[in-house]
């Protein structure tokens, strides 16, 4: 996935909002004031952060060495994904889904888009 194709899957889901407020290169989506994926747009390859379940976040390690404990984060809860071209583009976008529900899922209902 190219940085285009992969900021309008991230901007697709209800409620997703981007900001940069670490830097000019650092780009975060929200959704409901929390953060689900964390994208470095300026290296090559893209680096994307993404929440995981920790079962999971450890089988997906196992499996794919472009993935990676959570670079900067806790890395219990989050993978750093090495986008070099082999992670699968729908393996991507499910671990993308899966980390918009684990934040979605936390969200008080209020905050939680219609």
């Amino acid at each position: 996935m190219n940085l285009d194709s992969l900021r309008s899957y991230l901007l697709a889901k209800p409620g997703a909002v981007e900001e940069f407020p670490f830097d000019s290169v650092t780009l975060v989506v929200k959704v409901g004031g929390k953060m689900f994926a964390l994208l470095s747009t300026n290296e090559d390859p893209l680096r994307l952060n993404l929440k995981c379940d920790p079962a999971k976040a450890e089988i997906l390690r196992e499996i794919y060495a472009a993935i990676q404990p959570g670079y900067h984060m806790n890395k219990r809860h989050w993978n750093s994904l090495i986008l070099d071209g082999s992670l699968p583009a729908a393996e991507i976008c499910s671990m993308i889904d899966d980390s918009y529900g684990l934040v979605l899922q936390g969200l008080p209902k209020a905050k939680r888009p219609l």
